[in-house]
């Protein structure tokens, strides 16, 4: 079992109208790796947390999936293209995100968490003017650091890996990322500790929670999306799941 803490949401879906039905695959955008959400295997198959529940929410539309790698800069760009059907990428429900695309319901939360090396000492209550701190480029965390340390010097990267690799070599003093991604990459190594407490809000920030992007006109789709998700938490297959992934529930 992976140690990673992760909060479920569970929302009740009415389902209405006609189920979406269509025998080609459902493509699904997805930003790799985000451990334990998504990652690849060795083999190369991409898998985690989120895919497992999507991919049992296709079988449960009786659909194929095909998940298609895309950058997290370009990952809404690339779904308005048409590269790929939705997102499922621990993307965040958020006001400004809900004016280019639809989302399903939320069905999970990921607390963030402040990392740093345990020889060093910071008040997050203070500025951190002049503290190197890392984030993903265009993430919550990002947004969360602009707004409240605006003074700090906050490096943003592409992906949460070199954010990662640049707090191994030490280059950064701090790193606000996923508490489940900080436990697989940080803060089993006895250099780093958590600091402060997890963070989960404000809502105008962290919105209500995790869940899938989709073009606007596609209600069909997003509609028997919400309606697997729903038969997947009822009939246990979330829970089998999260249970896979995280020791807290």
């Amino acid at each position: 079992m992976r140690q990673a803490t992760c909060c479920l949401l569970f929302t009740t879906v009415l389902i209405g109208g006609i189920a979406y039905a269509d025998s080609k695959p459902i493509r699904i955008g997805v930003d790799v790796p985000y451990a334990p959400y998504q990652y690849k295997e060795p083999d190369g198959t991409i898998t985690g947390f989120e895919v497992e529940l999507v991919n049992a929410a296709c079988e449960h539309m009786e659909r194929e999936c095909e998940w298609v790698e895309q950058g997290w800069d370009g990952i809404i760009p690339g779904l308005m293209a048409r590269k790929y059907d939705l997102i499922a990428s621990a993307m965040n429900i958020t006001e400004e995100r809900s004016r280019q695309v639809s989302f399903s319901a939320p069905y999970y939360q990921i607390p963030s968490v402040w990392v740093k090396n345990i020889s060093n000492e910071y008040n997050l209550e203070d500025d951190l003017a002049g503290v190197a701190i890392g984030v993903q480029q265009a993430t919550i965390q990002d947004e969360y650091v602009t707004t409240y340390y605006p003074d700090a010097d906050i490096r943003r990267y592409g992906d949460s890996g070199t954010v990662v690799t640049d707090m191994h070599a030490e280059r950064l003093d701090l790193v606000f990322t996923a508490y489940s991604l900080a436990q697989e990459t940080m803060l089993q190594d006895e250099r780093f500790i958590q600091t402060g407490d997890l963070i989960t809000g404000p809502e105008s920030i962290y919105g209500p929670g995790i869940g899938a992007a989709f073009r606007p006109r596609d209600e069909a789709l997003i509609e028997a999306f919400n309606k697997a998700m729903q038969e997947i938490k009822e009939d246990g297959t979330f829970d089998n799941i999260y249970n896979d992934y995280f020791k807290d529930q």
